[in-house]
C-alpha cells in the first residue's frame, strides 16, 4: 500500500483522537500500518464488508459476548488486513476491553486502541480523511513536478549523470543505473558513502529480484525499473528505499515509482537520440580516461567508478596504449562527419580487439585522431604478451572488417578504418594504424605518465615507415625523441639559436624559402647536386642560396659538426611545429 496514507501511529496523534485519551492495549507492533480509510461498525461480521487498510471504530455494543466470538472477531479483522481497531469505552466496556481481545490482537499484531473518553466518531473520520486527501494532493503535485522535470530533461537531451542527479534531488534517495551485466553505469549516493553503496555491487544486484518491470523488492529495500525502449532493454534503474538504510518496511510512496519510471524513460529516450553516437559505457570510459589525462577528478574516484564499471585498476599493472591513423586529417575526403565516423569505427575496432584478446581496459577516443586504452594487467610479466595479443587481435578485426566490406561491395577506401587493413601488422604501412604503448606502471597515480607517453610515441611513430605491431619508446629514434621533447623550452631555445636568423630572413623574403634549401641539402647528405635536384633548382642557383644561408647563419656548411647541429635543429623545428 502506498506510503501516501497516514499510519495508525499518525492517526493517534490527531487532535480529535487525542481528545478521546487513546491507549494502545495490544498489537503495538502494527502501529506503522497505513490507514486507507476509516470505517465505523457495530456488527460482529463487519470483516466481510471490508477490503483491507481500514481503521475500524466501534463502541463494542454489537460484539460477541463469549471469548470464542471475540477471538474470532479479532481474527477476521486481521485476516482481511484492517489497519487497526479502536474501541470507545463507556457503552459496552467501562474499564477496558476484555483481556481475550487484547491477547488476540497482540498475537495477530493488530493494533487495538481504547478511547477512554467519549469522542464523536465523525470528527475522527473527518480528520483522517482530510489527512488522506491532503497527502494525495501532495502526491499529485509531486508527480506533476516529476513529470515536468523529466520532460524538460528529455527536451534538453540531458546525459545520464544529470538524469540520475535530478532523480536523487527529487527523492532524497541513492540511485544506481546499471547495465544488464550488473555493471554500474552511473550513480549518486545522495550524500551517503559511495564506497558502501557500490561495494560488491554485482553480487548484491543479482540478489535484487523484483516481481515486475517496475517493482519494490522489500528484502533488499530497492525500488527497481527496467530501462529500455522498442523492445530492447539495456539496463535497470534502482532507487534505495528507505534512504536511511534502515531495515525495509513499508513500500515506497507511489510518487517514487512514478519517478523511477520517468527517469528510466528519459534515459531510454536519450539513448535512442544518441544511438549513432558513443554508447553510454564508452562515454563513461572516455570520462575516466580524460580525467586521468587532465587531472579533472581525484584518482580514488576514478578507481571507484572504474571498478563499478567492471574495470579494476587498483593493485594492477597499468599500461597506456594509443591507437591512431597515420594520416593527419582523417576527415579530408568526406568532411568532419566522415572523420567522426572513422574515429568511431576505430574506437569500436579497438574495443572488439580488447575483448578478443581478453584484456581488461578503459578505452575510448581521447582526441580527434586517437583511441586510448589503459590496460589493467594482474601480472607485470605479461605486459609484452598482452600488447602483442592486442595488436594481433586488432589486425584480425580490421581484416574481418575488410573482408566484410569486400563481400558487400563496399569501397574499402571509404571505410571507417581507412587505409589498407590487409597490409602487415597492426602498425601497417602508410595509411594504416599505429599502436603505441607507454611504460608500464604499478599505480593509478602514475597512469597519466604512461598514457601521455603512449600518445607522444604514437605521434612520433607517424614519421617511422617501419611496420611494427607495437611502437615503444626505444623505437621512436631521433625524430621521435625530439617530438617527445617538443614542449621543452631548452629545445625551443636551441632551435631559435641555430635557425632563428634564417627563419627571420624567410619571414621577410617568403618567396626565397631558404629553409627549404637548407633542408634539401642536409637531407641529401650534403650532396649539393642531389640537393639541387631535390629543391628543383639549378646547381648555380642552389650554390648561391647555400652561400647566402652560410652568411645569414654564420656557419661553415662544409663542417660535419655544424651541419649535424643544423639538421637536428630542423628536425626539432618540425617537431615543435607539429601539434
Amino acid at each position: 500500500m502506498s506510503a501516501v496514507f497516514p499510519t495508525v501511529r499518525e492517526v493517534l496523534a490527531l487532535d480529535p483522537v487525542r481528545h478521546g485519551a487513546p491507549r494502545v492495549v495490544g498489537g503495538d507492533s502494527g502501529l506503522d500500518r497505513p490507514v486507507r480509510w476509516v470505517h465505523v461498525a457495530e456488527v460482529p461480521d463487519i470483516a466481510t464488508l471490508l477490503g483491507g487498510g481500514e481503521l475500524v471504530l466501534t463502541t463494542g455494543i454489537g460484539l460477541p459476548a463469549d471469548d470464542a466470538g471475540l477471538r474470532a472477531f479479532i481474527g477476521d479483522l486481521a485476516d482481511v488486513g484492517v489497519s487497526g481497531l479502536v474501541v470507545e469505552l463507556g457503552r459496552r466496556y467501562v474499564s477496558g476491553v476484555p483481556r481475550v481481545m487484547t491477547a488476540a490482537a497482540e498475537r495477530r499484531g493488530l493494533p487495538l486502541v481504547e478511547l477512554r473518553r467519549a469522542t464523536p466518531f465523525v470528527r475522527i473520520t473527518e480528520a483522517v480523511h482530510a489527512l488522506i486527501v491532503d497527502a494525495q494532493l501532495t502526491e499529485l503535485r509531486a508527480a506533476e513536478e516529476i513529470h515536468q522535470r523529466f520532460t524538460d530533461l528529455s527536451v534538453e537531451g540531458a546525459d545520464a549523470a544529470e538524469v540520475i542527479r535530478q532523480a536523487v534531488e527529487l527523492s532524497g534517495c541513492p540511485v544506481v543505473l546499471e547495465n544488464l551485466s550488473r555493471q554500474v553505469l552511473g550513480y549518486d549516493p545522495a550524500g551517503e558513502s559511495a564506497e558502501l553503496l557500490l561495494d560488491g555491487w554485482e553480487q548484491h544486484s543479482r540478489r535484487i529480484r523484483p516481481a515486475g518491470r517496475t517493482a519494490y523488492d522489500p528484502d533488499s529495500g530497492w525500488l527497481v525499473t527496467v530501462v529500455g525502449a522498442r523492445g530492447q532493454d539495456w539496463g535497470r534503474l534502482l532507487l534505495r528505499w528507505p534512504a536511511s538504510g534502515d531495515a525495509p518496511s513499508a513500500a515506497p510512496p507511489n510518487r517514487l515509482s512514478i519517478l523511477v519510471e520517468r527517469a528510466a524513460s528519459t534515459l531510454a529516450l536519450g539513448r535512442l537520440i544518441r544511438r549513432d553516437a558513443e554508447g553510454l559505457e564508452r562515454q563513461l570510459h572516455r570520462t575516466l580516461l580524460t580525467a586521468l589525462l587532465d587531472h579533472s577528478r581525484p584518482v580514488d574516484e576514478v578507481a571507484l567508478r572504474a571498478k563499478a564499471l567492471g574495470v579494476a585498476l587498483d593493485r594492477r599493472h597499468l599500461v597506456g596504449v594509443m591507437v591512431r591513423h597515420r594520416a593527419d586529417d582523417p576527415a579530408a575526403d568526406g568532411g568532419p562527419e566522415a572523420g567522426q565516423a572513422r574515429l568511431r569505427d576505430l574506437s569500436e575496432a579497438v574495443g572488439q580487439a580488447l575483448r578478443e584478446a581478453r584484456l581488461t581496459a578503459l578505452t575510448s577516443a581521447v582526441d580527434d585522431n586517437s583511441v586510448g586504452a589503459l590496460l589493467a594487467l594482474t601480472d607485470p610479466a605479461t605486459e609484452d604478451r598482452a600488447l602483442s595479443a592486442l595488436a594481433e587481435a586488432l589486425r584480425r578485426v580490421r581484416l574481418d572488417a575488410a573482408t566484410g566490406r569486400a563481400a558487400s561491395g563496399t569501397d574499402p577506401s571509404r571505410s571507417g578504418l581507412g587505409g589498407d587493413p590487409l597490409r602487415g601488422g597492426a602498425g601497417g604501412a602508410s595509411g594504416g594504424l599505429i599502436v603505441a604503448a607507454g611504460s608500464g606502471v604499478s599505480s593509478l597515480r602514475e597512469a597519466r605518465r604512461s598514457l601521455v607517453e603512449a600518445r607522444q610515441i604514437a605521434e612520433a611513430a607517424r614519421r617511422d615507415r617501419r611496420d611494427l605491431p607495437v611502437f615503444r619508446l626505444p623505437h621512436v629514434g631521433l625524430a621521435g625523441l625530439l617530438h617527445l621533447l617538443r614542449d621543452e623550452p631548452r629545445l625551443q631555445t636551441f632551435v631559435e639559436r641555430e635557425l632563428g636568423p634564417l627563419l627571420e630572413y624567410d619571414a621577410q623574403h617568403p618567396r626565397e624559402r631558404l629553409l627549404d634549401t637548407l633542408r634539401a641539402y642536409l637531407e641529401q647528405g650534403r650532396n649539393k647536386s642531389a640537393g639541387a635536384a631535390a629543391a628543383h633548382l639549378s646547381r648555380p642557383a642552389f650554390y648561391e642560396r647555400l652561400a647566402r644561408i652560410a652568411r645569414i647563419l654564420d656557419v661553415d656548411l662544409d663542417s660535419v659538426e655544424a651541419s649535424l647541429s643544423l639538421h637536428v635543429a630542423l628536425l626539432a623545428l618540425e617537431a615543435v611545429r607539429t601539434p
